[in-house]
């Protein structure tokens, strides 16, 4: 039996597109597997999906005749890198590439016009000496569950834009392609917490990263690992 999903017009990513990291969490809560989340076409807002289960591992996300994602069960191994202290996350975040160009100002993640209590105001800065791109994030009440626990499609979330900023230092536009996320434990609301993101492996326009997330005692609470696929050129462009 499929379960329904649908992406409410506040957790956007791209203007008109549900935000990649939330959808894939709420795909993958859906499945209740561990799974790996390929998106095959930018997820329309405000519209509801079928999961489809395709025994014995994997499912599919369709709209009417349309596949727009899939998921396989998957395990999750990568070396994480050292994430600065909750104060040095502070610090770096006041070097967001966003707050010079604008990107995705409006995204539910990463977006800088996003108000408090809206988005999640994640700004990820270059950790110097490092490959690492590192943000403070605290989560707010309204992300949490009965129990003050942050949704699992939270965590998905804060763990999708900072690898596109690891990998993308020069902000080329780029998509999300395919991403897992394994949870360790989900942090509380109001938590103190800082998320990494980190480049791994580049083939052609294709960009493997990684991403983790910490409790202010530097304990990993989250990882995930998310290919991004840079768009291609605009016909006439260079």
């Amino acid at each position: 039996m499929s379960e329904r999903i649908s992406v409410q017009r506040r957790f956007n990513g791209p203007p008109q597109s549900a935000h990649g990291g939330y959808i894939c969490g709420l795909i993958a809560g859906a499945t209740g597997a561990n799974v790996r989340v390929r998106l095959f076409h930018p997820p329309p807002l405000e519209t509801e999906f079928a999961v489809v289960p395709r025994p014995p591992d994997e499912w599919r996300v369709t709209h009417g005749k349309d596949t727009i994602a899939s998921a396989v069960r998957t395990e999750l191994r990568v070396q994480v890198p050292q994430a600065p202290t909750y104060l040095q996350a502070m610090d770096v975040s006041l070097r967001f590439p966003g707050f010079k160009r604008d990107v995705f100002s409006d995204c539910f993640v990463c977006g800088q016009h996003r108000k408090r209590g809206d988005g999640l105001r994640v700004f990820p800065g270059s950790v110097a000496g490092s490959i690492v791109y590192a943000a403070p994030w605290l989560p707010g009440g309204d992300l949490a569950d009965a129990a003050g626990k942050v949704r699992p499609e939270f965590i998905w979330s804060v763990l999708d834009c900072p690898g596109y900023y690891a990998s993308f230092t020069d902000l080329r536009p780029a998509l999300l392609g395919e991403f897992t996320v394994h949870i360790d434990r989900l942090v509380h609301a109001d938590e103190a917490c800082v998320v990494i993101g980190w480049p791994i492996l580049v083939e052609g326009r294709k960009h493997k990263v990684g991403t983790a997330l910490f409790d202010a005692e530097g304990e990993r609470c989250a990882l995930g690992v998310a290919t991004w696929v840079e768009t291609k050129p605009a016909s006439g462009e260079k």
